[in-house]
Parts: C-alpha cells; structure tokens; sequence
C-alpha cells in the first residue's frame, strides 16, 4: 500500500521558518520524481515545488522562488521542504505528491501550516 505522510507543519510568525516532511512508503521511491503542493483554505490545489528522481533538477513556483528548497533523501525515502522567510499568504495544509505508474495521482494527507502574528 502506498503511504505519503507529512510532517512538520504549525503556527509560525511572518519571517520564520518551517521543515516540512513527507515519509513515504509502498514503492521504489528513488524512482519517482515528487512534488509539493499546498491548498489554502477557500482555494484550489496550488503547485509548490518539484524535484526529478535523482535529485539533480528542481523546479519552484514564482511565489515560492527564493524562499523554499525543495530536497530529498532516497536512503530514507523521505522528501522534505525547508520554507524560509514565510508569509501569510503561505498558509495552507501541505502535501506531497506524485504520480503513480498509471497516471494515478498519489498523495498524503497534508500538514498545516500557519503563518500569523
């Protein structure tokens, strides 16, 4: 069974700073490229952040460039996001992501993340 499961989330002030995590399991993740996306609430999934399956390419989103780094562990199978400098407009639950061999999408449950003073 694939499992995605995120961690890291919580309240932090404008300017701060988050880990996030995404533990996965149930197949070859070293295979797989993977990508955060986040949805706050009252809006659609937005795209965060993707890293190909070797780690040598990743892409950002324009709101994110600069702020984020996307990375992975493929010993521990484990991808993280280190979010830096974070705003309010950052808020959202956030998950990890990818497609399956049958173009089906798989995706964890989330983590929140709230930006607020």
């Amino acid at each position: 069974e694939v499992q995605l499961v995120e961690s890291g989330g919580g309240l932090v002030q404008p300017g701060g700073s988050l880990r996030l995590s995404c533990a996965a399991s149930g197949f070859t993740f070293s295979n797989y490229a993977m990508s955060w996306v986040r949805q706050a609430p009252g809006k659609g999934l937005e795209w965060v952040s993707s890293i190909n399956s070797g780690a040598g390419s990743t892409t950002y989103a324009d709101a994110v460039k600069g702020r984020f780094t996307i990375s992975r562990d493929n010993a521990k199978n484990t991808l993280y996001l280190q979010m830096d400098s974070l705003k309010p407009e950052d808020t959202a639950v956030y998950m990890c992501t990818t497609s399956g061999p049958f173009g089906n999408t798989w995706r964890g449950q989330g983590t929140q993340v709230t930006v607020s003073s």
